[in-house]
């Protein structure tokens, strides 16, 4: 995952469906893995990037890095 900081602040990585570097969103969310009685002991980070061009979003679990 390459990505640069451009001049006016906004965030690049590259986009497989443009292609390209394109500016993202990105974004920390916690998530639910699992479901049941373990339900609330499954909750994980992900790191969400989404493509302002196309919409294309990518998640990615932090804890498997």
């Amino acid at each position: 995952m390459s990505h640069a900081l451009r001049d006016d602040g906004s965030l690049t990585e590259s986009c497989e469906q443009c292609g390209t570097d394109t500016p993202h969103e990105v974004s920390i969310e916690i998530r639910t893995e699992g479901s049941g009685e373990n339900e609330e002991f499954s909750r994980e980070p992900y790191r969400v990037a989404s493509c302002t061009r196309c919409g294309h979003e990518t998640t990615t679990r932090m804890n498997d890095r």
